[in-house]
């Protein structure tokens, strides 16, 4: 079905064509007085107005269009609407300046529609993406990482990258369009931050953090926004010390001894032993453990004892504490001992 807009006078605006009838048709034999009088469109759904009386009183803005229709189908309204604007300036105005300033007007207007609806339907077009975190622990006075993951895009250009953490006024680290952007950074987190820039356009929004803080642990959120929308996602950071126990044997005249210990943990750990003879049954253990604060008064060392060991079977030396948990490992034969690849969990 076609549009038209069509006025007293028998003006049609038929999608950008204009029909223009015998000026004798008019009433009164088509003199300007009468046409000022009796000139008027349908401004599309509007209702019927004189565009003379639009003009003088400078109310334009009355045949705005108002369908929310498709974008082609406004579009296609509003240059009609223009042309018959241009055309009836021209009928109405005396002056030529006049003639230019409402043709100018006209475009603008057309222009901004056009711009407005571009706009409005690449807001629409935005969706949210998938983003992914990944936490472990941070092991205080080491570099940690909180992991973050998001749907690659290939417009570096468009990809923005927000770590922050709840309760911290500033920003813990923004990448923006292939560059860091750190002057909103909070000043805890200076000099203390990375993400890997060459690894963001493949999806990795991870977040290196240099030496870890026990006042770093706390509630952290990635914020991800791409060419083709945004995402958030948060993790949860714990903090502490941890280390890896070495294992040995303690000769002695009143029978060999297994020597465990680690150099730093945090939160203060616990020790427990484990022993299996080579026929896989369980071997009763009884262990003296000891904790020794270190110099920094923060982490302990630990130090722990098994005596009475038997031979032909494998010890297991466990500590943990509450985020991490480190395994040392010994095999101990008749006639000698072998260290085995000593084991660190971290719990998530």
């Amino acid at each position: 079905m076609s549009t038209a807009l069509r006025g007293k006078s028998g003006f049609v605006c038929l999608h950008g064509r204009l029909l223009q009838p015998d000026p004798s048709d008019w009433p009164g034999g088509g003199s300007q007085d009468t046409v000022s009088s009796f000139l008027g469109v349908h401004c599309l759904d509007s209702p019927l107005l004189s565009w003379v009386q639009l003009f003088k009183q400078d109310r334009l803005e009355e045949c705005i269009v108002r369908r929310t229709g498709a974008v082609l189908h406004t579009v296609c309204d509003l240059w009609a609407l223009g042309v018959c604007l241009i055309f009836l300036s021209a009928v109405t105005m005396a002056s030529q300046g006049q003639v230019m300033f409402w043709s100018m007007t006209t475009v603008i207007i057309i222009l901004a529609a056009v711009i407005a609806l571009i706009i409005g339907f690449g807001i629409s077009g935005k969706r949210s993406i998938n983003v992914t975190t990944l936490t472990s622990p941070g092991n205080i006075g080491q570099s940690g990482l909180l992991g973050c993951t998001f749907e690659p895009d290939i417009w570096m250009s468009s990809i923005v990258i927000q770590w922050a953490k709840v309760g911290v006024a500033g920003l813990v680290h923004e990448f923006r369009g292939g560059k860091d952007h750190l002057q909103e950074q909070d000043v805890a987190f200076q000099g203390r931050t990375a993400v890997f820039a060459d690894q963001v356009i493949g999806g990795n929004a991870s977040l290196e953090l240099r030496e870890v803080q026990l006042s770093d642990a706390g509630t952290y959120r990635c914020s991800v926004t791409t060419s083709r929308g945004s995402g958030v996602a948060v993790l949860r950071y714990q903090t502490g010390a941890f280390s890896t126990p070495k294992v040995h044997v303690q000769p002695s005249s009143s029978g060999d001894t297994l020597h465990c210990e680690a150099p730093r943990w945090f939160p203060r750990p616990t020790v427990h032993w484990m022993a299996h003879s080579n026929t896989g049954k369980c071997l009763p253990h009884a262990a003296n453990t000891s904790y020794q604060l270190n110099s920094e008064n923060v982490t302990l060392k630990v130090v722990s004892f098994l005596h009475n060991i038997t031979a032909n079977a494998t010890y297991t030396c466990v500590i943990e504490n509450s985020i991490a948990k480190a395994t040392g490992n010994i095999k101990v034969t008749a006639c000698h001992w072998m260290l085995l690849l000593p084991v660190c969990v971290l719990s998530i």
